[in-house]
């Protein structure tokens, strides 16, 4: 009889579990459609790059999407190579951290322990706070990530530049952090930045496509920035990464804080070696996700080591970074407790929707009912398509032509102003740029620099009567604190009643 019934539990357990397996394999096949479906119909708006989602150790899709390479037809794939922005911090500070496990420094380590002779107000700032940008440091301190600049130059500023809040009393996030402590990785461990993260991490793990500015791999495996110019209305190829970074060894105002490239197939190998404590031990991993400060004041968000914390709605934690140089764009979102993890990479910017990409794709991992929108157009190609399908009386519809194709309302008032001055420069297109100037100015009656931007169009086609008119307004809408365009509008106005 027990054998009987032991046997029959077997047999339930069994059925129990292939129809469990059966379910979850149900359940991934129709999240895979649903995340296809959503990015196979944002490509034809402009969309490109590469998503890898995981669930339990089992990759649910891997897959490319849109253009890597335009010109030569080349399709993005899950090999394809992005520049990750500053998903790059992460490797910063897990680099830090393997430097602790060596024995060779300690987060409490003040910066003047590796410096000489450095201003008093910074002797005391220490790696914790380098790492959790709470060293009082300006986010505009050091120059363009892709000027040519010395270690000894970016040094430099970094001691002479005023610190905006005493170290260690507040959050400000600042590139200047990462850059300072690439040059700690340096002098602590005796290699260079690059050398010491590809023997410590990225050989070990076999990360063979990831790397900061030596690329030993295919070039047609990088993906080509792309960018919609609203000067001339068309789509331009920024290159790739390379093409910009300085030659030499004078990154220094890139380094350790963006612009290491990676594949979202590395980046999942990335994240299973911290889950299983592959190449940094438990309280390492510990310590790259622990909630240190707040990033906002209402404390939704909090800054660890490399990483943003976030608390989902299920109440669940979420380890994350995003990136980006204004051309690439990364996120890197990893559910723990659920053992999830969401990796998207692309190579244009259309928006904001499609900087929320892997959140989305997250929704629908959580939520059933849940089916995204397509990504749409760049608001600027919009624009631009709508005056290649329009006549100059039409004009005025063009608000609710980009809120039918945007699917919100319109609100940006810096897009209508970028376009129409710059199309009023144009002499074969002058009345489209002052025809939309015009427009801007009725859906966002209250802002001065509207107004100022109006006067100059108008003062370009010799309408001094509304050049007048349109300064006038524009300094009655003065903000007192902050008049970035009062200086014009007021000269304009001199040089008008001058005349």
């Amino acid at each position: 009889m027990k054998k009987h019934l032991l046997i029959s539990l077997t047999l339930i357990q069994f059925i129990f579990g292939a129809n469990t397996l059966i379910g979850q394999e149900t359940h991934n096949n129709k999240l895979k459609s649903k995340i296809e479906i959503y990015l196979n119909n944002s490509v034809s708006n402009g969309y490109s790059g590469s998503v890898l989602v995981a669930q339990k150790g089992k990759v649910i899709i891997s897959n490319g999407y849109g253009w890597s390479n335009r010109k030569n037809k080349i399709n993005n794939t899950p090999s394809s190579i992005f520049n990750i922005g500053s998903v790059t911090k992460q490797f910063t500070a897990a680099a830090i951290l393997k430097l602790i496990e060596h024995g060779k420094i300690k987060t409490s380590d003040k910066i003047s322990l590796f410096f000489k002779d450095i201003p008093v107000d910074k002797r005391n700032i220490t790696i914790h706070q380098l790492l959790t940008h709470t060293s009082g440091v300006s986010p505009i301190t050091g120059g363009f990530r892709y000027d040519e600049a010395s270690k000894e130059q970016f040094l430099k500023e970094f001691f002479e530049a005023k610190l905006l809040s005493k170290p260690g009393t507040k959050h400000r996030y600042a590139n200047a952090n990462y850059i300072m402590l690439s040059s700690i990785i340096e002098i602590s461990s005796g290699q260079d930045y690059t050398t010491f993260l590809q023997e410590n991490f990225w050989k070990p793990l076999k990360m063979n496509n990831t790397d900061y500015k030596n690329i030993p791999f295919n070039s047609e495996q990088i993906a080509h920035g792309y960018y919609f110019n609203y000067t001339d209305g068309v789509w331009k190829d920024w290159g790739t990464t390379q093409d910009h970074l300085p030659f030499n060894d004078k990154h220094w105002y890139s380094i350790g804080k963006g612009d290491i490239h990676s594949t979202v197939e590395d980046l999942y190998k990335w994240h299973l070696a911290l889950q299983s404590n592959k190449v940094l031990s438990s309280k390492s991993r510990e310590m790259l996700e622990t909630p240190y400060v707040t990033e906002n004041e209402e404390g939704t968000s909090h800054y660890g080591y490399g990483w943003a914390i976030y608390k989902s709605k299920r109440d669940t934690k979420i380890v994350t970074h995003n990136g980006s140089n204004g051309i690439y764009f990364a996120n890197f979102i990893r559910y723990i407790e659920d053992d999830v993890v969401i990796i998207e990479l692309s190579n244009a910017i259309l928006g904001e929707e499609s900087e929320t990409v892997a959140w989305r794709i997250g929704k629908m991992v959580f939520d059933e009912k849940y089916n995204a929108k397509p990504i749409t157009k760049s608001v600027y190609e919009l624009v631009f398509d709508f005056i290649r399908i329009n006549k100059l009386e039409n004009a005025k519809m063009i608000s609710s032509f980009l809120e039918k194709n945007l699917q919100r309302k319109f609100s940006d008032k810096g897009v209508l102003n970028r376009i129409g001055l710059k199309l009023s420069k144009k002499e074969n297109n002058p009345n489209w740029g002052l025809e939309l100037l015009k427009i801007n100015v009725q859906l966002f009656p209250d802002d001065g620099n509207l107004w100022d931007s109006l006067g100059d169009a108008y003062l370009k086609y010799n309408q001094k009567e509304n050049a007048i008119k349109a300064y006038k307004k524009a300094l009655k809408l003065a903000n007192k604190n902050n008049c970035h365009w009062c200086e014009n509008s007021q000269n304009k106005l001199k040089q008008l009643k001058g005349q």
